[in-house]
């Protein structure tokens, strides 16, 4: 099983597609073969571009290697074919017309929130036990509304990230070194760019045309956005706020410096759109004594640093921002929820949890200094549990422990099961 995951060479076939090959990503796929031809919906869910259509194919093949002579139907809304698709009927008398008489169909549908009230078709579906479903989506609120009311426990979500570090060195066949690491942190990780020229000016350009897509079909169109302008001073304050406390007020104040005046709950919502599009990821603050989550002044951290760069270019000086954003990713991929903890006066950069698993995370550009080798280990200690911690620096020789505390240069830590 793991031999045929990371060594076979898949390819998809249909009237829209001639002959499509891609790298596969194998964590995801062991995420999703629990599930297959199971009860349950398959839903893929991330930034637009994150490669969430090649996931689906990925499972497709997969669904082909292990079944024999299988119905596929496959619904990509991004395709003309499919236009006429556009409410739960068309999509329920589309999948009635593909059906094989008799047999279960594998029905897999790319961007299903460009369809009106897709769950009431999904309901349907499942509840005829003909279909094995699979679907991807590109916004946050396709799980938080009637999807979750009506399918309530039967449905499995797969959330998708642009490429880990450890994915990025092997789609592009890069050495894990420091060189490496600086190309992973300005370029970012969205997978199409492996089919690109090894061009700045290339990837910049695609970047910007993947985050204008972003913007026009996941926030624009979707939420009537009317403020564009204002969107727009939004993602730079982010763009250039990543890691820092940031509070409506406080957007507030900054927009008043720009001769802007926006109210609270405006700015509010505009930020619950970046998050739903998964732009962006909104991180609470955890008082690790108190056991409670702070209502105010959370922290935002990008999904992509490539993107990040297209509001705000890539700055040197800033590389402490970049490496917590990094940081950040590695930790929500690898499954964990991320907070930012709170102990007394001291705060704690990432505490991530999952199950019955803690993680603590103190990150810093290096603990060469003795100062900041007392701080960042010194909040640590202050936690009496037995839980992982980690201290994550650019030091190149961060190695061993400091009473229980791991200290990891940042490529050893990214390329790390957490």
């Amino acid at each position: 099983m793991k031999k045929y995951i990371y060594f076979c060479i898949y390819f998809y076939y249909n009237k829209n597609m001639a002959s499509t090959s891609y790298i596969p990503r194998p964590a995801y796929l062991e995420k999703v073969i629990p599930f297959v031809n199971k009860p349950v919906i398959k839903v893929f869910t991330g930034q637009r571009r994150s490669g969430k259509s090649y996931l689906l194919l990925q499972t497709l093949d997969y669904i082909r290697q292990t079944f024999a002579n299988v119905n596929i139907i496959f619904i990509n809304k991004e395709l003309p074919d499919y236009d006429l698709i556009i409410t739960h009927s068309d999509l329920w008398e589309f999948a009635k017309s593909k059906k094989a008489e008799g047999e279960k169909s594998f029905i897999f549908i790319d961007e299903i929130q460009e369809i009106t009230d897709f769950e009431k078709a999904l309901r349907g579906m499942l509840a005829s036990g003909d279909y094995d479903i699979y679907c991807t989506g590109s916004n946050a609120q396709l799980l938080s509304g009637e999807l979750a009311t009506l399918l309530a426990g039967r449905y499995v979500e797969i959330k998708v990230h642009s490429l880990s570090y450890k994915e990025f060195l092997q789609f592009f066949k890069l050495e894990n070194d420091a060189v490496s690491l600086t190309r992973y942190m300005i370029q970012g990780g969205m997978p199409f760019m492996i089919h690109l020229d090894d061009s700045d000016e290339v990837r910049q350009e695609y970047l910007r045309n993947v985050l204008n897509t972003i913007l026009y079909r996941d926030i624009v169109q979707r939420f009537n956005v009317r403020n564009y302008s204002f969107l727009q001073n939004l993602m730079v304050f982010l763009a250039d706020n990543v890691g820092s406390l940031v509070s409506a007020n406080r957007i507030s104040e900054y927009l008043k410096s720009q001769q802007l005046t926006v109210s609270t709950a405006t700015i509010l919502d505009y930020l619950h759109f970046l998050e739903s599009s998964y732009l962006v990821h909104r991180v609470k603050r955890y008082d690790i004594v108190g056991r409670r989550i702070f209502e105010i002044n959370d922290k935002f951290y990008f999904e992509d640093l490539g993107l990040r760069h297209t509001l705000k270019p890539f700055d040197s000086a800033e590389v402490n921002k970049y490496i917590e954003n990094m940081v950040f990713k590695h930790i929500s991929i690898n499954g964990f929820q991320v907070y930012v903890g709170k102990i007394g006066e001291r705060e704690i950069d990432f505490i991530g949890t999952k199950g019955s698993d803690v993680i603590y995370v103190q990150v810093a550009l290096t603990v060469s200094d003795p100062k900041t080798f007392e701080r960042e280990f010194g909040n640590l200690l202050m936690i009496k549990d037995n839980h992982s911690k980690y201290v994550v620096s650019l030091d190149e020789y961060a190695v061993g422990n400091h009473q229980g505390i791991k200290h990891l240069n940042l490529r050893d830590f990214l390329l790390k099961e957490l």
